[in-house]
């Protein structure tokens, strides 16, 4: 059994609302790392101009104010993703995953509303293709060897229990903003789930939509290592206060930027 190669793996960042800090260590990291595969699990945008939550109880804006704000979203998301692929560039990695997410998902959602506005879609407006993604709509997984990914669809206080006991399989998710593991003991041996927190400021001021509640978030990133026999090893790399370690180095996403 040997290496074949190495990924790394990010939740939901939320732009323009993402942690400058943690975004900036994880980018040093790929820069140290250098993966062959790069996935970004989702809801890379807030897309607070076409919120579930926001619009919930309320009637929609007409079309004529909301699209403004529609455009704004969609060019702060493309400058999210725009840094992503300009790091991944410097180091020459060329497999990259994107995975829609519930809050890209809305985007789409806003489409379906208006059919002369069909080309509104997360897809579509952020160029996934153009970029050169291979992408999976909300929910859809991808497998690399024997580990399946995909945005999330649970957010239970177990989750990563609940998501390992419905699948069957090793998977990674975001979604949920709080990183678990959870393991199971199959008769062929054991398999896992893993949460991988986020990449969103996590102060009440950016995220009112828990009303004041108290959270268990948490900002990481994984790194796996896929052998030539479809095994994996996962390392979590928990993000604190915008520093963590890789390999034994500190990484510092409070200093300047990678370039």
């Amino acid at each position: 059994m040997k290496l074949k190669q190495r990924g790394i793996i990010i939740p939901d960042q939320h732009y323009p609302l993402e942690d400058r800090a943690a975004v900036e260590c994880v980018k040093k990291a790929i820069l140290k790392i250098k993966p062959k595969v790069f996935i970004n699990l989702g809801d890379v945008g807030e897309w607070e101009s076409v919120s579930a939550w926001r619009y919930k109880d309320k009637k929609l804006p007409p079309l004529e104010f909301q699209l403004p704000l529609v455009e704004e979203d969609i060019r702060l998301v493309n400058e999210g993703l725009d840094e992503w692929d300009e790091v991944l560039k410097k180091v020459g990695c060329k497999e990259k995953h994107l995975l829609q997410g519930n809050h890209d998902l809305w985007l789409d959602n806003f489409a379906n509303k208006y059919p002369y506005l069909n080309d509104y879609t997360f897809e579509k407006k952020c160029r996934i293709k153009e970029r050169g993604y291979k992408y999976k709509e909300h929910n859809l997984p991808i497998e690399i060897g024997k580990l399946a990914f995909f945005h999330g669809a649970f957010a239970t206080t177990y989750h990563a229990k609940k998501h390992l006991e419905t699948y069957g399989e090793n998977v990674m998710y975001g979604h949920t903003h709080d990183i678990q593991r959870h393991t199971l003991t199959k008769l062929n041996g054991n398999i896992g789930a893993w949460s991988m927190g986020c990449l969103k400021k996590m102060d009440h001021d950016n995220n009112r939509c828990l009303k004041g509640r108290l959270h268990n978030w948490g900002h990481a990133f994984a790194i796996v290592d896929w052998f030539t026999n479809g095994e994996f090893k996962v390392e979590v790399v928990e993000i604190t206060d915008g520093k963590t370690t890789v390999w034994g180095e500190l990484i510092d996403g409070n200093k300047q930027k990678c370039w």
